[in-house]
């Protein structure tokens, strides 16, 4: 099943989230590779593709996992969770629909 995966960043995560980066794309290119991403990319501060200093304000990924309990999991032991990005994860159930 499909499970969204959406975090919001602390304040002025940007540092943060440069030095934890490396290991997160390292994951998620694992369920790339595995044809388990819908869709992942950060939510920028402000209204552009390149948000420089402003940085993000969160971070959304739709991928397959077994259960409930294992996209939970999976998305606990993410970089970004240890390295203080996220204040927040929430983890839900997804019926893609369209297209």
């Amino acid at each position: 099943m499909w499970y969204i995966i959406y975090a919001e960043d602390v304040d002025n995560s940007l540092a943060l989230r440069i030095k934890a980066r490396p290991a997160h794309l390292e994951r998620i290119s694992a369920l790339v590779d595995e044809g388990r991403i819908l869709v992942a990319g950060p939510t920028p501060a402000i209204d552009s593709e390149d948000p420089a200093e402003a940085g993000f304000t969160g971070s959304l990924i739709i991928a397959q996992f077994e259960s409930l309990g294992d996209a939970k999991a999976w998305a606990d032991a993410d970089p970004y969770v240890g390295a203080g990005v996220f204040k927040s994860v929430t983890v839900k159930p997804y019926k893609r629909v369209l297209p």
